[in-house]
């Protein structure tokens, strides 16, 4: 029954993780449109900073719907070896990221395409800044459940 539950934390520490990580993604991308359209912290107007409480959330359904597939094959993958390093999230972040640009890119739908530089640079940084922000969250303890609680921490016996 304490695996069972240990398991189910787990799983909600990881949803919990994917959905900080998929608002940071989205608060990074609105940022970068804001300053590509001009906007300084010092110009900003009320409305701007306004609109900010409801597009970051509305784009976070988007990147969290976008990247769900890629997202939970790396954070299986982090989970069965235990990567607790924020290195390795923030990369994996930039491959969920270039994977979904990839999709993208042959869906045949070229309306929905990126093909600047600088966008596709922004949304491979907006998978890095989510990847990070999942390592704050949940990341730090990949694995945990995996460990053994009643395993040695010292070599047995030699048998000599």
């Amino acid at each position: 029954m304490t695996r069972l539950l240990g398991y189910l934390l787990r799983f909600a520490a990881i949803l919990f993780g994917y959905a900080v990580a998929s608002l940071a993604a989205s608060a990074f991308l609105n940022v970068l449109f804001l300053a590509s359209l001009g906007y300084t912290p010092e110009h900003a107007q009320p409305t701007a900073t306004a609109s900010l409480y409801f597009s970051i959330p509305f784009v976070a359904l988007f990147v969290a719907y976008f990247a769900l597939m890629p997202a939970c094959v790396v954070i299986l993958v982090a989970e069965i070896l235990g990567r607790r390093d924020w290195l390795f999230y923030a990369l994996a972040g930039a491959v969920v990221a270039a994977v979904f640009l990839g999709l993208v890119d042959h869906s045949g739908d070229t309306t929905f395409a990126f093909t600047h530089t600088s966008a596709i640079m922004a949304v491979i940084g907006g998978g890095m800044v989510g990847g990070i922000f999942y390592w704050l969250s949940a990341g730090r303890w990949a694995g945990s459940w995996w460990k053994d609680e009643n395993a040695p921490t010292s070599p047995g016996p030699s048998g000599s």
